[in-house]
């Protein structure tokens, strides 16, 4: 891989890596699984099919994708750490490296303001932010401010909802008796202990934050950090071309080569993305749909945490729903990216010479 970056606007090498991921397009597939845990990640990675052999790829920057198929389905499994920023490096870079429809379903943790126990799943049918104001004086505490800014929720796609609660029904193992619980609401926070209530040395003035998201949002069930950015991006994007200008290319750092693929680095030819314009119908232009299933690791009402082997259980099957719900979302085939130069190709064997006479 060559390590001179291209565009400062969308910063890209000269063999079409993005900046953080570092994967080019023919890396990643249409149907997505994001987690914030490398173990998780590599948990669900053992469930795909043997061949094609797994591509993997652990960026500079701490991304890791996973590619191969899931029931002959090419799927990726992308690890994005934590948190609104790396859930919006992740949406953007895919989407650049990737042709047609980007189905994509969150699977991660979270803790609930319910009495559901922990160990149960839940569907958020929508999301809400709630981020820390960065105007108000937390020092002084100004009473007439608010330190708190809560948005308008947005929606997962119903489709994909529905596919998810089937699928994680469909999958459950007879032993496990935890819930599944779609059409919640979600919030999404900017911060683990701040914005979600947590008491610390710090003068966060959110004692009674929780209460007050409560009453202000009706079925509001879990908090996490990742679910609203990604449904946001989601909804906000129209697949419309835009276009950047080139700039005298600074020095990258380290190059960021795949730990493993079917087709070796540097065999790939440049490939664009192309998008369709603003006077195109926009029945042809791609979508990305967006779902999640959260997992309930801390209960703050009784105060409960999830145990190791209770996690184990939960993503066994959790990962495993998650991907048959991918695998029987539809898409168009003129919808998908193309097979042909992608890693999940199948590598036809070499033909055997024949004997000269």
């Amino acid at each position: 891989m060559k390590d001179r970056i291209l565009d400062a606007n969308f910063p890209k090498t000269a063999d079409g890596r993005v900046y953080h991921l570092g994967i080019r397009v023919g890396e990643v597939a249409n149907r997505i699984i994001t987690v914030g845990s490398i173990s998780r990640a590599e948990r669900i990675a053992k469930m795909l099919d043997v061949s094609p052999k797994l591509f993997s790829l652990y960026s500079e920057r701490g991304f890791l994708t996973i590619t191969g198929c899931y029931k002959s389905v090419p799927v990726s499994i992308v690890c994005i750490g934590m948190g609104g920023p790396n859930a919006d490096f992740f949406i953007r870079e895919v989407r650049e490296c990737l042709r047609g429809d980007m189905l994509v379903i969150r699977l991660g943790s979270c803790g609930s303001l319910t009495d559901l126990p922990v160990g149960t799943l839940v569907l958020p049918a929508s999301s809400v932010a709630c981020t820390r104001s960065l105007d108000f004086d937390f020092a002084s505490c100004d009473p007439w401010e608010v330190p708190y800014r809560l948005s308008k929720p947005v929606s997962a796609d119903p489709a994909l909802h529905i596919a998810l609660r089937d699928a994680l029904e469909a999958t459950r193992p007879p032993s496990l008796k935890y819930l599944v619980v779609p059409n919640a609401v979600n919030a999404s926070t900017d911060s683990f202990y701040s914005s979600q209530g947590r008491q610390t040395s710090f003068q966060d003035h959110n004692a009674s934050l929780i209460d007050h998201l409560k009453a202000a949002v009706s079925g509001l069930t879990t908090l996490e950090m990742e679910t609203f950015w990604i449904f946001h991006l989601a909804a906000s994007w129209r697949g419309v071309k835009q276009s950047s200008s080139a700039v005298n290319p600074p020095l990258a750092t380290v190059p960021v080569v795949p730990a493993s693929s079917a087709i070796p680095s540097g065999t790939l030819e440049k490939v664009e993305v192309l998008l369709p314009s603003l006077d195109e119908d926009t029945s042809s232009r791609p979508v990305i749909r967006a779902a999640a299933a959260q997992m309930v690791f801390a209960s703050r009402s009784s105060q409960d945490f999830i145990t190791p082997d209770q996690v184990n259980e939960l993503e066994e099957w959790s990962g495993r729903g998650v991907l048959e719900a991918l695998a029987k979302s539809s898409i168009a085939p003129e919808r998908l990216h193309p097979i042909a130069g992608s890693v999940w190709a199948p590598i036809e064997p070499s033909k055997p010479l024949r004997a000269l006479l």
